[in-house]
């Protein structure tokens, strides 16, 4: 028979939240919640606070939000709360004397299925890779990152037009729901893990998943019309792939493979009836940008991108 679990809540953006939510709404206590600092962001320079500090206000929990999280006067009021489990979703490192602190140690909820793609953009390299499916694990922290004994696994689909966003999204509920059975299993004292180690050892590749900077989301035309629309989908909405069109910075949110290669260009050539299409050459084939946004423009459509622009004479 399980029983309510006294939680400490670790995360910061929109994705935790759907976990956050899941578990204060089970048996469970959620007895604090630690999150980031809040920031400065936009012109004014106002005050943001994360997506799981709003949640927790709201939903008057207790919060901490630590500069520092060796900081004694934190670390002494997380010993207080006298938490049975840590929970971790979208948050960042942990000391070793922050997750080795509860009884029943401290579990992570990751995007991917470990050992593959571990690190920061599990979902954008699954995507960016081809992959046709993904998912979410959860398992206990140990010194080296996404590495620790696995718990729970949930697989997720991955559609040939699906983008970074949209299984973002699904996996948010599904990751909620699957945290939340683990961690009723901890309750009941039914849980068992998987060592990645074993999984590696049965031929299991370890895949990385490094974190996305601009620099990485230049579109190489010279790649097949399929690794181009991987490349965009795997990178859409957030951070976003783009090229140079016009002498510009064009960013491509959607498009479709076009893989007749009757017509040969140099990788990169554009084409474009200034109506309804605009298609850059590929290494066997054509890509067809559908929504699109110019630098100091807002996001589009392509038709109604080319409408308002001027074509270069």
């Amino acid at each position: 028979m399980s029983h309510s679990l006294r939680i400490v809540f670790m995360g910061t953006p929109e994705f935790a939240v759907a976990s956050l939510a899941a578990i204060h709404q089970s048996q469970h206590q959620v007895v604090g919640v630690v999150t980031v600092a809040d920031k400065p962001a936009g012109r004014g320079q106002l005050l943001q606070e994360s997506a799981v500090k709003k949640y927790a206000v709201a939903n008057q929990l207790h919060v901490m939000q630590p500069e520092k999280l060796r900081n004694e006067n934190f670390l002494a009021e997380l010993k207080s709360l006298n938490a049975d489990l840590f929970v971790i979703v979208a948050f960042r490192m942990l000391p070793e004397v922050v997750w080795q602190m509860p009884p029943k140690g401290s579990i992570n909820l990751h995007g991917s299925l470990l050992p593959k793609y571990r690190g920061a953009a599990p979902i954008n390299w699954a995507i960016i890779n081809g992959e046709k499916e993904t998912g979410v694990t959860t398992f206990f922290l140990q010194h080296e990152v996404d590495t620790g004994n696995i718990l729970q696994q949930t697989k997720i689909r991955i559609g040939e037009n699906d983008t970074v966003g949209q299984v973002h999204d699904r996996m948010m509920l599904i990751g909620a729901e699957t945290l939340v059975q683990t961690i009723d299993m901890i309750a009941a004292g039914s849980a068992q893990v998987i060592a990645q180690t074993d999984l590696i050892a049965q031929g299991n590749t370890v895949v990385h998943a490094p974190k996305i900077f601009k620099e990485n989301c230049l579109i190489d035309w010279s790649k097949s019309v399929d690794e181009v629309h991987n490349f965009v989908r795997g990178l859409s909405p957030y951070p976003g792939a783009y090229t140079t069109f016009e002498g510009k910075t064009l960013k491509i949110y959607f498009g479709k493979k076009n893989s007749d290669a009757n017509e040969q260009a140099l990788a990169g050539t554009a084409k474009t009836d200034n109506k309804t299409y605009l298609q850059f050459a590929c290494a066997n084939g054509w890509y067809s940008a559908t929504e699109v946004q110019m630098e100091g423009k807002k996001r589009m459509g392509v038709e109604e991108f080319l409408r308002g622009r001027r074509p270069s004479q």
